[in-house]
């Protein structure tokens, strides 16, 4: 292992300040959000000035960063406001800022300054004389192109040192690093000013049209559907050769995820870091558990991207799908009483008695267990099933909890989907 690397920043999204809340709190040692203006994110719990206070002075109380995407492209007129909006940014104390579109910069460093300013992916940095330019320019930190190799990352890192931040987990984009205008065509919202619709994620079709004003699907003779969506992003078994070519911050994507996501990915990346800068050997010895956590987790298929090679139609979405996990996030424990061994925990989806549940929590912390006497906290009474969200609900619990921990109903592991003689058929598994 290479001595003079440093440990990566977990740098975890954000949609809403719980998500935030809960993302430090399992690992992060930062987290990016949107804020009401300037973002790609127009559907996201985007953060208002008082928000970014009260998220600043959380991070601050456990060690971790607060950064604020303003990544859109601006059309004229689209900068107005900006110097003020940047100036209270950094007077909230947010960390740094990340932006693309050089009106954006060049106002946050004549109006703002003392704020830090992170090139955005959009921005398709990917050479090492890019990432000198913007260095000149005053940047702190590049955040890679999605499109960068390991290789090419390598030499990246040997020609500059400034701050490099990369992808190592969550959605890939079917264009170049998001310069898309699939979305203006598809439903008039453009994807580079925050309206992006996933067109790209739409399922679509194939005809034949043999005359004019003819149109016939052939979708009974082809099963699959279409559509131009790619697998998503996971670098969890890669781990070593992303520290030992200088990654400082493992970017997660996914500020519109919800908790059990942003808990399970922060939590895993976190301890992997963990686990080899404490020695390969001890990487190696938790990979696969590694790997099977982060299955635990509504996604979509996993693959490594564009860092070992251009992903080719395997790496793209269409037809059945040949990994699901078959866990549900049912709950979050709302506090532990030692004496009585029960926990109060508040439901976020369907809860019976029997059912076969796993605890989880900061520091990879997890057990397995069963929903034994489950009752209204409000009036004591026992009951079979609870359907309402978010109601307060008691259970036994076999060993201590912790406020904060999050509870998932698990199934038989993963459901493995693959075609066999012209038919989908159905495994339980491991991938």
């Amino acid at each position: 292992m290479n001595k003079n690397i440093t440990c990566p920043e977990i740098l975890a999204p954000a949609g809403t300040l719980e998500k935030l809340k809960v993302a430090i709190r399992y690992g992060a040692d930062a987290v990016y959000i949107g804020g009401q203006a300037y973002g790609l994110r127009s559907r996201a719990g985007n953060f208002s000035f008082e928000e970014m206070e009260e998220a600043v002075a959380f991070a601050n109380e456990h060690g971790a960063k607060i950064y604020v995407a303003a990544n859109m492209v601006t059309h004229e007129g689209n900068e107005k406001g900006a110097g003020e909006w940047f100036r209270t940014l950094r007077d909230i104390g947010i960390s740094a800022v990340i932006v693309s579109d050089p009106a954006l910069i060049a106002i946050c460093a004549a109006e703002a300054p003392g704020l830090a300013i992170h090139l955005s992916t959009q921005a398709s940095a990917t050479n090492y004389e890019t990432l000198q330019f913007w260095q000149k320019l005053g940047l702190e930190r590049v955040v890679l192109a999605r499109e960068v190799s390991m290789q090419e990352l390598a030499e990246i890192r040997k020609h500059t040192d400034i701050e490099i931040e990369a992808f190592v987990h969550g959605a890939m984009c079917i264009s170049y690093s998001g310069r898309c205008v699939l979305s203006n065509y598809m439903s008039m919202r453009d994807a580079n000013r925050g309206g992006c619709s996933q067109s790209c994620r739409w399922k679509y079709d194939l005809y034949d049209m043999p005359f004019a004003g003819e149109r016939k699907s052939i979708n009974g003779e082809i099963p699959e559907e279409f559509s131009m969506s790619a697998v998503d992003m996971s670098m969890i078994e890669h781990i070593p050769d992303l520290i030992e070519n200088g990654v400082n911050s493992f970017k997660i994507e996914g500020r519109m995820k919800s908790i059990h996501y942003v808990s399970t990915v922060a939590m895993v990346y976190k301890k992997a870091v963990n686990a080899y800068l404490e020695s390969p050997a001890s990487f190696e010895a938790i990979k696969q558990e590694l790997v099977d956590e982060l299955w635990k987790v509504a996604q979509r298929e996993l693959d490594t991207g564009f860092y070992y090679g251009i992903p080719d139609e395997n790496k793209q979405l269409f037809g059945a799908r040949r990994k699901i996990p078959e866990y549900k996030f049912v709950g979050e424990v709302i506090s532990y009483d030692e004496n009585s061994g029960t926990a109060i925990i508040r439901q976020r989806n369907v809860i019976n008695e029997g059912d076969t549940i796993e605890f989880y929590g900061p520091n990879f912390r997890h057990f397995e267990t069963t929903i034994q006497n489950l009752r209204l906290a409000e009036t004591g009474e026992k009951i079979d099933r609870a359907p309402n969200p978010m109601e307060l609900l008691i259970i036994d619990v076999p060993q201590a909890v912790e406020t904060g921990d999050m509870i998932r109903r698990s199934g038989a592991g993963l459901i493995n989907l693959y075609k066999k003689e012209g038919k989908v058929a159905m495994a339980n598994g491991t991938h």
